[in-house]
């Protein structure tokens, strides 16, 4: 007998708009059956066979869809919790002493691999091999940085590698040096990729281990479905996910709907296109699409402006506020992008971009707009993720090529990384360009969100807070490039919602609360929309749903869920 569960009691946020009062979601099964007002309960229920049904009881809590991460590197995450885990440090000091912790617990590890440091707690954003020497002694060490764009690598991983003084700097990478040329013990971009012939592998079982650990992370913060954006590549700390997720649509522990976006070697050319569309097929082919796809392509288009690789318009200035004649890197050349996001388009490829910096943000929609013009519009649904700074006569683009506008909204509130090693190395006026929600809002563009976990926090809501305010919580700070780059806490919602269900391309049946979609459901306590917008954060997930199933409850103040009868005037017995 399938079980009818009835939300009622709070309000609903159907994906889209201000959520709706006094309405009830049915669920049969799997999907939603409907919604109506809990006035005709009763007489829609009384037919119902007793014991069928399922009440849940929101008192006050907000229903709504799912939310899904349009950006992360889940099974990534998971290592690295998995791993020597600095990502709960605040202070050098403290991701030292992790390290020797993590050491000490495990000595048998020839390799201490992990991550999760933060620039800002280094001089510079540049932590030294002593540090690593100190607390790990004659043991290669190597750790990603929390937004992974440089590895921390101690004095026996540099020899191990055979790096030195007379070592060069990739084109891609920086070396962070001291004064006789010797790896300080940073390597800033491609210079990780330095490591790469001895690093030990991350295993199969691991990544598969770490994939379960982030599912049960991601489904406790409400999220029902994600993009992860490198699979099919092995970076310098990011080892390929896809035979995890493989693994486990086969072993039946995927529980949520991933995209997987196939990572673009930027060494490489043109021939990559075939490779992907087999691989798409492939995957196709496993007869599971619902749950896994990866019918996407992931470029790097740049770096990040923390350690001035993220290309820029404007040269970054030095510490007097002089001019550098550093413009940051363009990845890619900008006639090669052009071509390659032509034939991935051509061949129905979505294309899926980093850019943060402006010069990285109008070289993709360059690309893209190459891709129009030869191509025609597609349904393809391309996106740019990060965003960091878009000029100002590149923001009306968006809309005009259905480029999609993919935020990291946690990112956008004044913070020490961004306060102390990025804005005082911009041109003036940059900082009221960091992140420009509300001007792409106005321009029509279309959001998606995600978090790039675990680069930051996976968490949803807390990135919610941000969009709406632009101020992180407890934070004593003007608005992040003012107030008029805010977002509504609807539309922040359902870019968390609907707007990546639509880069998802699972729209159709997922992102919103409407007849017929999958029962990917979760329950905000209190209602986000009930509280003022410097308490956003303070809602959370009280259960998620997938499938019309109950895969994560906490009790709250507000929710419970209660199995009744329904006796013949169909009311609760």
């Amino acid at each position: 007998m399938t079980t009818t569960r009835v939300f009622h009691g709070g309000p609903v946020f159907t994906g889209t708009g201000t959520p709706l009062d006094g309405q009830a979601v049915i669920v049969r099964g799997e999907r939603i059956d409907r919604i109506l007002p809990e006035t005709e309960l009763a007489a829609v229920l009384g037919a119902e066979p007793e014991g069928s049904v399922e009440l849940i009881d929101l008192r006050g809590a907000l229903l709504s869809p799912g939310f899904q991460d349009a950006h992360i590197h889940a099974v990534g995450g998971g290592v690295e919790l998995l791993q020597c885990d600095l990502s709960g440090t605040a202070s050098a000091e403290e991701a030292v002493a992790a390290v020797r912790a993590y050491a000490e617990a495990n000595p048998d590890e020839d390799w201490i691999l992990g991550g999760g440091w933060s620039m800002d707690c280094f001089p510079g954003g540049n932590p030294a091999r002593g540090l690593l020497d100190a607390a790990a002694p004659g043991r290669p060490v190597l750790l990603a940085s929390r937004d992974h764009h440089s590895l921390w690598a101690s004095t026996a991983a540099i020899e191990r590698a055979g790096l030195g003084a007379d070592t060069p700097d990739p084109v891609d990478g920086v070396i962070v040096r001291e004064d006789d040329g010797f790896p300080a013990g940073t390597f800033h971009e491609g210079a990780g990729d330095l490591f790469g012939d001895v690093r030990p592998a991350i295993s199969e079982d691991l990544r598969y281990r770490g994939l379960l650990r982030a599912q049960e992370e991601l489904i406790a913060l409400g999220i029902t479905g994600w993009q992860d954006a490198m699979v099919g590549g092995e970076g310098a700390s990011i080892a390929d996910p896809l035979p995890a997720y493989e693994r486990a649509l086969s072993e039946g522990t995927l529980r949520v709907h991933v995209t997987g976006a196939q990572w673009w070697e930027r060494d490489r050319g043109i021939e990559q296109v075939a490779h992907m569309v087999a691989e798409r097929q492939r995957v196709a082919a496993l007869g599971s699409p619902e749950r896994l796809e990866i019918g996407t392509t992931k470029i790097m288009v740049d770096g990040v402006a923390e350690n001035h690789t993220a290309a820029m318009l404007t040269p970054y200035r030095d510490t007097h506020g002089h001019d550098t004649h550093n413009h940051g890197l363009s990845f890619i050349d900008p006639a090669h992008l052009r071509e390659y996001v032509t034939a991935l388009d051509a061949a129905g490829m979505q294309v899926h971009m980093h850019a943060l910096g402006d010069r990285a943000v109008r070289e993709a929609l360059d690309a893209l707009e190459a891709a129009r013009a030869a191509n025609g519009p597609t349904d393809n649904r391309h996106h740019l993720a990060h965003l960091q700074i878009v000029a100002e006569e590149d923001v009306p683009r968006f809309a005009e090529l259905n480029a999609v506008a993919n935020l990291q909204a946690l990112w956008a509130t004044h913070e020490d990384q961004l306060d102390q090693l990025t804005l005082p190395f911009l041109q003036e006026g940059l900082e009221a360009r960091q992140y420009p929600f509300g001007d792409l809002v106005r321009e029509g563009a279309r959001l998606a969100a995600g978090s790039d976990w675990p680069v930051s926090s996976a968490a949803p809501l807390d990135a919610i807070h941000i969009a709406v305010t632009r101020v992180a919580p407890g934070l004593d700070a003007d608005p992040l490039g003012s107030a008029h780059q805010r977002l509504d806490l609807a539309t922040a919602m359902a870019a968390y919602t609907s707007g990546s269900a639509y880069v998802n391309h699972r729209d159709h049946d997922t992102g919103h609360i409407k007849p017929g979609y999958r029962a990917d459901l979760v329950v905000l306590d209190p209602s986000p929309f009930d509280v003022p917008a410097d308490e956003i954060h303070r809602s959370r997930v009280a259960q998620t749903w997938i499938d019309g199933a109950l895969v994560h409850a906490v009790e709250t103040a507000a929710t419970t869920a209660r199995t009744t009868s329904i006796d013949e005037e169909g009311e609760p017995s």
